[in-house]
């Protein structure tokens, strides 16, 4: 079994934030003791956190939920809970992170020691001491804490490399990143000898270096899932330049120009935007017999169909086998990289504007519903938050939401729909009577 992963879904959870407290002072000589109960402290964050000595998602295949520690809660003598630490997930660069739910992309993480939150903690509960008011100087309430941001997500590894190489099986992709590279791909004299992509540092002669990815051989189909391309085509995303190689010898029966179509088809077929990078043809196996006279048959065919204003591909014979022309592309490969930008992986529109899912201000405050047993249901973000961060144990806490829930126009809404004294209201698993 490969040991390369490079997909993953994985859910994370923030800390949730500490209760407040209740308390009073209780001095012998300290007469009307007012309140004394501190805020809990923040709950851990999620952050992800790139890693350049991780290759693969490999560490998520096991390892699926994250859950970062709550806050503590809040203590006597006004005395705030202490904070949790932030949970730091390692993740490897060319890692996109997805939400599972929405499909919208929060982050792409490509430098060394990137961070990015993929979940906020929640906020401290206050405790009684931050109600006091002239009208009432005791108060018995206290908040709990925020529940933490808690998602699921999907993670997709896109390695970082400058140059791709492309092309059918067993056209000598492997090879050559052999001989121009220290990576030592597995190689053999059969179709997909390569299952998951290499890695190697190219260094030319003039002293430019960059970065070179073998990826599994194409065939016809690998957009729509045949073979290993669909699986691994993500991969060219975020080269430059790509190196289409063939196999101009046509060893195993196939049209070279026909092979070189098809690649490119595939390409487009995938993705659009591929079709922008600069393509530079690799004719390799040039020491085999009938593969000058295909070349040339190649290059007229090529000719044929472009345009009279289109300017055609680069084309360098090369043999992986005996190393002929390999300098020659190199630093053509070099200089066309200094001319060619990054491109940009995704647009704006599929980028998630804000990263934390608090609730939304211009949202409804709150939605009703009817149940099966003709209980009516609140829900809504807003509502359901103070909800959890209402004390229930403290009578004056269940006040304040009544107080709140009025102020909201739940009690006008519900009397609207036909809510009748006594019918039954529900919010998650809490139950009360309505009250006309």
């Amino acid at each position: 079994m490969s040991m390369f992963l490079d997909t993953a879904k994985i859910k994370v959870k923030a800390g949730n934030g500490g209760d407040g407290m209740v308390a009073f002072r209780r001095e012998k000589y300290v007469p009307n003791g007012g309140p004394w109960g501190g805020d809990g402290g923040r709950g851990g964050n999620v952050i992800f956190v790139v890693d350049e000595g991780l290759r693969t998602l490999m560490d998520f295949r096991y390892n699926r939920h994250f859950k970062a520690q709550s806050g503590e809660k809040g203590m006597t003598k006004g005395m705030h809970g202490r904070g949790a630490e932030d949970l730091i997930v390692h993740v490897p660069q060319g890692t996109t992170v997805r939400d599972a739910e929405t499909g919208k992309i929060l982050t792409d993480l490509i430098e060394n020691g990137q961070k990015f939150i993929v979940a906020h903690g929640g906020r401290g509960g206050r405790g009684n001491i931050r109600f006091a008011t002239p009208k009432n100087p005791a108060p018995e309430i206290s908040e709990n804490g925020e529940p933490g941001q808690e998602r699921e997500l999907q993670l997709e590894l896109k390695i970082l490399a400058d140059v791709g190489l492309v092309g059918f099986p067993s056209v000598g992709k492997s090879t050559l990143l052999s001989v121009i590279t220290s990576a030592k791909p597995k190689i053999g004299a059969y179709h997909f000898t390569t299952i998951v992509p290499n890695l190697g540092m190219v260094r030319t002669q003039s002293g430019e270096s960059f970065a070179v990815a073998d990826l599994p051989g194409l065939i016809e189909g690998a957009s729509q899932g045949v073979g290993l391309g669909t699986q691994f085509l993500r991969h060219i995303e975020r080269t430059r330049v790509i190196l289409h190689v063939i196999d101009m010898s046509a060893s195993e029966g196939r049209n070279p120009y026909e092979d070189y179509l098809a690649i490119n088809k595939e390409l487009e077929s995938y993705n659009l935007r591929l079709m922008e990078r600069p393509q530079i043809i690799v004719a390799n196996k040039m020491d085999m017999p009938d593969s000058a006279e295909n070349l040339k048959t190649f290059k007229k065919k090529l000719a044929e169909n472009y345009d009279e204003f289109d300017e055609l591909p680069q084309i360098f014979p090369i043999s992986s086998l005996t190393k002929q022309g390999l300098s020659i592309l190199l630093d053509a490969t070099a200089e066309l990289l200094d001319k060619t930008p990054e491109f940009l992986l995704y647009d704006e529109s599929e980028m998630e504007e804000e990263a934390y899912y608090g609730f939304d201000e211009n949202a409804p405050a709150f939605d009703i519903s009817r149940d099966d047993d003709a209980a009516w249901v609140l829900s809504g973000d807003k509502l359901e938050k103070l909800f959890v961060m209402t004390n229930f144990d403290r009578e004056e806490a269940v006040m304040k939401f009544a107080r709140q829930l009025r102020g909201m126009g739940v009690d006008e809404a519900l009397r609207a729909r036909g809510a009748k004294d006594g019918d039954l209201v529900r919010i998650g698993n809490f139950e009360f009577e309505f009250v006309d």
